[in-house]
């Protein structure tokens, strides 16, 4: 799906160095108040495209997006730095925001924003907000993996137990972010010895989370490691309900890594600080409304108090996630270099 003023301006493969060659005209100056944002996704166009559409309709703005990876998208950041032309960021994890907040590039948000959300959701420094709650899961097929036998840990995963059956995206950024969660929780050393671990042991590299669920639902893969809505993204796709779906869904407990909640979440650029309009897509995002497609469309967890939670989803306070502050997933340079290390990227 694409917005009807989105501009996607370059290949993936280009971004690097891109800020030169994509100036002018194609996206706006940030004057305050112009009607027209700039938006860096991490987020991918069809999960994004529909509540952005949304926004512009009923507020007559004109929502200019970029697409990439969060990780291309923070990296864009920081190399434009001053010069970004983007107005928000709006990423799939909390590590990438932290890490482009660490290079001074974010406004603080206005107290009523973040008065929206829990605090343990948001930066310190209040500036980066997260807008969705995501939970990592296990991932398995159900005629290919007894209910009795699935692990206990996230760490489990490197035995003999589950060689060959483990599908990773180590290029996504909720991967990225959980492999942080284990550098902060368990150390550096830990974290490197399970990443060689997984690839000593056979883990299935794909593209994405995504690909990983489609492979486990139609038996062609036994297991994988993703966010807890694609189960139930693919299941509405194929008009069924998520308990039709071969693939199932195991969360972690004991505060086990592999059930960190991250957060998809959204900061304002310096230069767009004082910028009503940015302001104005940030609040709907955190509304009623926005809050609610998220809920239903893309089955995260909504993170604003009074929005339900997705039928078939546990209570986002009933997850047994690790006590980890998301403000510390902000060392997302190191985390890639050490997956390259691992082999697995």
């Amino acid at each position: 799906m694409t917005l009807r003023s989105v501009r996607i301006i370059l290949p993936l493969a280009l971004l690097a160095g891109a800020a030169a060659a994509c100036g002018g005209d194609e996206f706006d100056s940030g004057d305050p108040g112009d009607k027209t944002i700039t938006v860096y996704s991490g987020r991918s166009e069809s999960l994004v495209a529909p509540v952005l559409e949304k926004f512009e309709q009923q507020s007559g703005m004109t929502v200019k997006v970029r697409y990439g990876s969060t990780a291309q998208m923070a990296a864009q950041i920081e190399e434009e730095g001053d010069k970004s032309p983007a107005d928000i960021f709006f990423a799939q994890d909390a590590g990438a925001l932290g890490a482009v907040a660490k290079r001074g590039l974010f406004a603080p948000l206005p107290s009523d924003v973040l008065a929206k959300v829990p605090a343990n959701y948001q930066a310190r420094s209040g500036e980066w907000v997260g807008v969705t709650g995501r939970s990592r899961v296990f991932a398995y097929n159900v005629d290919m993996v007894p209910r009795a036998d699935l692990p206990k840990s996230v760490f489990d995963l490197t035995g003999p137990q589950w060689k060959d059956k483990v599908g990773v995206a180590p290029t996504n950024g909720s991967f990225q972010a959980f492999v942080t969660a284990l550098r902060v929780q368990h150390g550096d050393a830990k974290a490197k010895e399970f990443l060689t671990g997984l690839k000593a042991n056979g883990a299935l590299i794909r593209e994405s989370n995504i690909q990983i669920v489609q492979e486990i639902n139609d038996g062609k893969l036994a297991t994988g490691l993703v966010n807890h809505y694609y189960v139930f993204e693919q299941a509405k796709e194929k008009g069924i309900t998520a308990d039709q779906m071969k693939a199932k869904l195991h969360f972690f407990t004991g505060g086990d890594t592999g059930a960190l909640v991250n957060v998809a979440g959204a900061g304002v650029l310096k230069k767009a600080a004082t910028d009503p309009d940015a302001k104005a897509l940030i609040d709907y995002l955190l509304s009623t409304e926005g809050q609610t497609y998220f809920a239903n469309e893309t089955f995260e967890y909504p993170l604003v108090a009074g929005v339900p939670t997705a039928p078939g989803l546990p209570a986002l306070d009933s997850l047994a996630a690790p006590k980890i502050d998301l403000n510390d997933l902000d060392t997302l340079d190191e985390t890639v270099k050490m997956i390259k290390e691992a082999g697995l990227a």
